[in-house]
């Protein structure tokens, strides 16, 4: 229990808080007033992302000791990410689309959700802007982003974590996550008065469409656990592959359902790798950075949140909505994720390009959503990282490395 309460007080407190708020708004007209306690949070949140998301990056970027990586190991790990990412997204699009997530009408926060851009403006947009001022806002995360890296690349060409700049990022971006930190502590108070306000201004509607949207995730999950990693293991491992991964697979899943973090899981992840036969030159680089990059629940989760919006919101979620958000959905799954607080930048990301004018109701939402799925996104996520492996070694070992590492294992017992 004790261990329980350490995994998880944080996710339990957050939801104890939502429904307690929930609750109040629900029999209390009058909860409107609580609204400022959520604004409060809101607002040290909104004020502390930008030189998180700047810091964060560039001081990643500029602290590694060198740019070359483990070549093809690398490069085939890099794109199976995005590939599964995508699949996943693309999945769970398909799931909302097929099941509505928001019965309730909330007619008081209908609205525009901004200005259709062309092609050429979307792009422009979307990696710059036409002053360095403009970069210092959240609603201009993703040139933020960009700025952040090339920053940090300049600072690499410059010497990298021997320059002072390099060791003063790195500082400054531990300091900004402890006030983070600090921040999250008031978390349950500020999403207390914000659900409060929340139900008691739109009605308990909206308690029923998170609590279907929390179930479809969660069944989600599972059966993409259950359904596609099989096949990633029979396409990595060849025949038997699907059964070799599962008779691996549950210690990972527990571990990381259980701890909430993909970095917990790396120890139990490499064991079961070198149980399976993987070459350690393979697990060695793909665990470590799946932990960070391979987010096949987050891509998920970001698909499930922004559908959500779009119904909250009373806008259709069409083709090309679906297209965009999916991409971005990958991209803050995968090359966001890694750093420290990425996936609430992913969030904000999603929020300010599709919901600008409702960024107050919106990034609360998507981050309670973010909290409540969190134990089985992660579970994906890790237990998804010893299943890439399988699609890694097929590349770099052949399509009969999995043969070949049983019939070693084989030989070894019965030399024993």
């Amino acid at each position: 229990m004790k261990k329980f309460l350490k995994n998880y007080w944080f996710i339990l407190a957050m939801l104890t808080s939502i429904i307690a708020g929930c609750v109040v708004g629900a029999v209390w007209p009058g909860a409107t007033v609580l609204e400022p306690l959520g604004t409060l949070f809101i607002n040290l949140m909104f004020c502390v992302v930008v030189p998180m998301v700047f810091c964060s990056i560039s001081s990643a970027i500029a602290n590694m000791k060198s740019l070359k990586r483990a070549g093809k190991v690398m490069g085939v790990t890099v794109v199976t990410f995005f590939v599964t990412a995508a699949i996943a997204a693309v999945l769970m699009y398909i799931v909302c689309r097929i099941f509505p997530l928001v019965t309730g009408t909330y007619q008081q926060i209908e609205g525009e959700i901004g200005e259709t851009l062309g092609v050429g403006d979307m792009i422009v947009n979307f990696f710059t802007k036409p002053d360095f001022v403009e970069l210092l806002s959240r609603k201009a995360m993703l040139p933020l982003i960009v700025a952040a890296i090339i920053f940090g690349f300049g600072v690499q060409m410059s010497g990298g974590p021997k320059t002072k700049v390099a060791k003063f990022l790195e500082e400054l971006t531990t300091i900004i996550m402890n006030v983070v930190k600090l921040i999250s502590y008031y978390a349950p108070v500020g999403f207390f008065g914000f659900f409060a306000c929340l139900v008691a201004t739109h009605g308990a509607d909206l308690i029923g469409d998170y609590s279907k949207t929390l179930i479809l995730y969660y069944a989600m999950s599972f059966a993409y656990m259950f359904v596609f990693f099989p096949i990633y293991a029979r396409f990595g491992g060849g025949k038997g592959g699907a059964k070799v991964m599962f008779k691996h697979l549950l210690r990972p899943a527990a571990v990381s359902f259980g701890t909430c973090s993909s970095v917990a899981t790396i120890p139990t992840n490499m064991e079961v790798a070198e149980e399976t036969g993987i070459s350690s030159d393979v697990s060695n680089i793909v665990l470590p950075m799946g932990a960070t990059m391979h987010m096949d629940g987050s891509a998920m989760s970001a698909i499930i949140k922004v559908a959500f919006l779009f119904g909250m919101f009373g806008q259709p979620f069409d083709t090309w909505k679906a297209v965009l958000a999916i991409v971005v959905a990958v991209f803050s799954s995968v090359a966001m994720s890694g750093i420290p607080g990425g996936g609430g930048v992913g969030e904000l990301v999603l929020c300010t390009i599709f919901f600008p004018d409702q960024m107050a109701v919106a990034y609360p939402i998507a981050l309670a959503l973010g909290e409540l799925v969190d134990p089985p996104a992660t579970m994906v996520n890790a237990a998804g990282d010893y299943v890439v492996s399988y699609i890694v070694s097929r590349f770099v070992d052949g399509k009969d490395w999995l043969r070949r590492a049983q019939n070693k294992k084989e030989g070894q017992k019965a030399i024993k």
